[in-house]
């Protein structure tokens, strides 16, 4: 069957598209990634078609706005300037595309012109989130930046805070794109829409699993999770050969990060380098971006533009970063204790689930100092509590197979595979057994 898979944001929001496409292929679908310009090489390595949703330049210029990371005006930030723009042109392409042939479309979270198409259209859509912080529930709040909403707040005040959320702060700046197109289509206006009205009503799948997040009573009822997807380019990025040289030449460092899209880490890198070099620890420092970087690193520390993850991180004694869902998957999926400087977006939920699992530590980038990085990670790396329950998490990989899982159920919404109201499974089917 012929699949879209749209996606809107960094490499993280876009890897698992990939991963998925990838799996989709082999399964001998016509897979098709629409995203911005800039991933189109990756996606063309990975043996999958490609369509242009925003120029590549578009995406680089976009990268230099520091507000897109601040811990309250990223949200709005990223909505006009990563999702308002592309609404219409991504309900335009999946109309071209999918014209007089059946056609699944898989949108990301901030691809909100799958619904409009999905509603004018009627074309099978799953929505797939990444994280867990953007399903609303008032039984586990997800800790958001800037809103402080714990427990133990009264049901009412919760629910009263979300309203005004909606009311006040979301709807406003998404339904004066949104709802003329809908008119335009003769379909009726939207609101709520990150309440209910992103989420396709037939299938939301949320990639990770339900030890990270245990689902509450009030998530959507149709939602699946699947698990961690942990796509990180491997088969088209590789560990350099001075990089393999390094991790071989002495013990396991730290790695740092700040995320592929920060190009204002250079406070980040700088604290980072100074703790690094007082632990007395080598260090690898990953950004995209080396303007970020000193003109010259100390020994012992190593600038890597990109490496795959699942290749690099076992072999290191913790990770630093950001928070991102992906990296963060992929320290657990390592075994190794991480330290999250969480900034915006859903990093300071997914710093507060490392913390409930105690594989790892937070702070926000106003304390990333050298004297409290030094002393955080020096806790990290010494207790054997710590020690033992990345052990335990990392147990839980094994046997894991997250991409399969994610595409079997991508696969029941496919006419191709139902049978009456329900889809067949997937996995039963390539087996070809028999479906009582």
């Amino acid at each position: 069957m012929k699949v879209l898979c749209v996606t809107i944001g960094s490499s993280g929001d876009v890897h698992p598209f990939v991963g998925i496409g990838i799996e989709l292929a082999r399964r001998g679908h016509d897979v098709t990634v629409v995203t911005n310009g800039h991933f189109q090489s990756l996606i063309e390595s990975a043996g999958l078609k490609f369509i242009e949703l925003g120029k590549a330049e578009f995406y680089r210029e976009g990268l230099k706005n520091p507000e897109l990371w601040h811990r309250t005006k990223g949200f709005k930030r990223v909505l006009e300037w990563g999702v308002l723009p592309f609404v219409r042109p991504t309900y335009e392409i999946i109309a071209r595309e999918s014209a007089g042939v059946p056609t699944l479309v898989i949108g990301s979270s901030l691809a909100m012109g799958t619904r409009v198409a999905q509603e004018k259209l009627g074309l099978p859509t799953v929505t797939v989130h990444l994280a867990p912080s953007v399903f609303r529930s008032l039984l586990d709040p997800p800790v958001l930046p800037g809103l402080f909403m714990p427990r133990w707040y009264p049901m009412w005040l919760k629910s009263a805070l979300m309203k005004f959320a909606d009311r006040k702060m979301i709807d406003p700046i998404l339904a004066p794109m949104i709802n003329p197109l809908l008119a335009e289509l003769g379909l009726p206006a939207a609101s709520g829409f990150f309440k209910d009205w992103w989420n396709s009503p037939t299938r939301v799948l949320g990639l990770f699993p339900d030890w990270f997040a245990p689902p509450p009573a009030d998530w959507p009822p149709h939602l699946k999770l699947t698990g961690f997807p942990l796509y990180d380019e491997a088969g088209v990025s590789h560990v350099s050969d001075e990089l393999e040289q390094f991790l071989s030449d002495g013990p396991a460092p730290i790695a740092f990060t700040a995320g592929t899209a920060m190009t204002h880490g250079q406070d980040f890198f700088r604290t980072s380098i100074a703790a690094s070099q007082k632990l007395g620890r080598r260090a690898v420092l990953l950004t995209r971006h080396p303007e970020q970087l000193p003109s010259t690193l100390p020994k012992g520390v190593m600038h890597v533009s990109y490496a795959p993850f699942s290749a690099l991180l076992p072999r290191c004694a913790a990770l630093v970063h950001h928070g991102g869902i992906g990296t963060t998957s992929q320290a657990l999926r390592a075994g190794i204790p991480q330290l999250i400087c969480q900034m915006a977006h859903d990093q300071p939920d997914n710093a507060a689930r490392i913390q409930r699992l105690g594989v790892g530590d937070t702070l926000r980038p106003s304390t990333y100092r050298k004297g409290r990085v030094v002393k955080m990670l020096d806790e990290l790396l010494n207790d054997p509590t710590v020690k033992a329950n990345c052990v335990k998490i990392k147990m839980r990989f094994i046997g894991a197979h997250p991409l399969e899982k994610t595409c079997d159920e991508i696969e029941a919404m496919m006419p191709s595979t139902a049978t009456g109201e329900e889809g067949m499974n997937a996995e039963t089917q390539r087996r070809g057994e028999e479906v009582v």
